[in-house]
């Protein structure tokens, strides 16, 4: 800790990234233990962020996160958006291809991001918003090879219609941005993805997880 820092607010911070890492939340001993602080400054920071809505406490005393923590967490798409759109302009103008930004929500995949180009006489009509689970279409397999290579490189996955009849996807998914988990990728009507599109791909997550951080 330095001058400039709160070790009060650094403590809640901690707190709140604790319990975003379990899914059974965590007892003011564990939490104590884990902060290496007694349980009288525990239980104070758990009554400030609950007052917050950004932590709750079950009836057996657990605390978890909040509903607070949604609010939060919708204001971070519209920023992520804006600092994907460069790439993706990129990518869409330069495979002909509608490009998109797809982020993980809960057991499924949600675009966040979409652009098309400006200079085909037809692509696939994608849209921001448009939801599939994550084990379909190219976004969502990409996340989640991912997670099974996490030290792993860059690589990129291709499907045809499993989202809609006629369609190829290509997409990479974002490395190494704290707290965002998603793919970039390209969805087209052709019967296979070009040689090509696949490394184009990869750049694109690269470039976007690079306005990321």
């Amino acid at each position: 800790m330095t001058a400039e820092t709160s070790q009060t607010l650094d403590r809640g911070l901690r707190v709140l990234k604790l319990l975003a890492d379990t899914d059974h939340g965590l007892t003011v001993t564990e939490l104590s233990n884990k902060l290496g602080v007694n349980r009288t400054v525990v239980y104070r920071l758990l009554a400030t962020l609950e007052q917050h809505t950004l932590v709750r406490r079950d009836l057996g005393g657990r605390a978890r996160v909040g509903l607070g923590v949604l609010r939060l967490g919708r204001q971070v798409h519209p920023l992520v958006r804006e600092a994907a759109l460069p790439a993706l302009r990129s990518l869409a103008e330069d495979i002909g291809a509608t490009a998109h930004l797809t982020l993980v929500d809960g057991a499924e995949a949600l675009a966040v991001a979409v652009v098309e180009p400006s200079w085909t006489d037809y692509h696939v009509a994608y849209r921001a918003g448009f939801r599939h689970p994550l084990d379909r279409g190219a976004a969502g397999r990409a996340i989640l090879a991912a997670r099974q290579r996490p030290s792993g490189g860059p690589g990129y996955t291709l499907t045809h219609g499993e989202l809609e009849a006629g369609a190829s996807g290509a997409a990479a998914p974002l490395l190494g941005v704290t707290g965002v988990e998603g793919s970039v990728g390209v969805v087209m009507l052709a019967d296979a993805v070009p040689e090509r599109v696949g490394p184009r791909v990869v750049d694109a997550a690269r470039e976007v997880a690079e306005a990321l951080r």
